[in-house]
C-alpha cells in the first residue's frame, strides 16, 4: 500500500522525483508499461494479509520477497506454503544481505526469524547504501528464473550471505 517517500529516492528504481507520494503499484505498472506494453500488469495497492494472500498469489509459480517487515514475510512464507508456491526470500540491511529459497514444505524463513522481536530489522540502524537492493534483488531473480526454467541448483536449504564491505559471499546449509 505504500507511496513513494523522499528516503527511496537512493534505493529503489522506481522513485523519482516525479513519483514521489504515487502510489508505487502505480509507479511499477506504468514503468512496466513502457518497457513492453505486451505485459500485463494487475495492480494491488493493499497490504499482503493471511486473509488476502491466497487470492493475491492465485495463478503464481514463484513469489519473489520484496517486503520490509520480518511479519510480513512470515505471512508471505505461510500464504506460499498453503498455496504449493516456491519462495525466493532476499533482505538487506547495511553493506550485508541475505538470499534463499523456500519450497512450501520447507521452514526455512520460519527458522530464520525464529525469536525475532522486533517487526523492523537491523537495516533500521545499519541503513541501506543504494547498490544493495539491486544486487540483492537481481540474485533474487536469478533464483526465480531458474525455478521457472528447472534448471540449476537453487538456494533451498541453503543461505547465501552478503557482505560487500569486506567482499564477502558465503553459502551456508540452514535447516528448516
Amino acid at each position: 500500500p505504500d507511496t513513494f517517500e523522499e528516503h527511496n529516492l537512493n534505493r529503489q528504481l522506481l522513485a523519482t522525483l516525479e513519483s514521489l507520494h504515487e502510489p508505487k503499484v502505480q509507479a511499477a505498472a506504468r514503468r512496466v508499461a513502457g518497457i513492453n506494453p505486451a505485459v500485463t500488469v494487475i495492480p494491488h495497492q493493499m497490504a499482503l494479509s493471511r486473509e488476502n494472500g491466497p487470492d493475491l498469489l492465485k495463478g503464481v509459480q514463484v513469489a519473489v520477497d520484496g517486503l520490509d517487515s520480518i511479519t510480513s514475510r512470515l505471512v508471505l512464507a505461510e500464504v506460499c506454503e498453503g498455496q504449493s508456491i516456491p519462495l525466493v526470500h532476499g533482505s538487506i540491511a547495511g553493506w550485508y544481505g541475505q538470499v534463499t529459497t523456500q519450497y512450501p514444505e520447507d521452514r526455512t524463513l520460519q527458522t530464520i526469524f525464529s525469536g525475532h522481536t522486533s517487526d523492523q530489522g537491523i537495516e533500521q540502524i545499519l541503513g541501506n547504501p543504494s547498490f544493495l537492493p539491486a544486487f540483492v534483488a537481481s540474485l533474487e531473480t536469478a533464483e526465480a528464473v531458474k525455478i521457472l526454467l528447472g534448471q540449476g541448483t537453487s538456494l533451498r536449504g541453503r543461505l547465501m550471505t552478503i557482505d560487500l564491505l569486506d567482499m564477502e559471499i558465503a553459502v551456508l546449509p540452514i535447516d528448516g
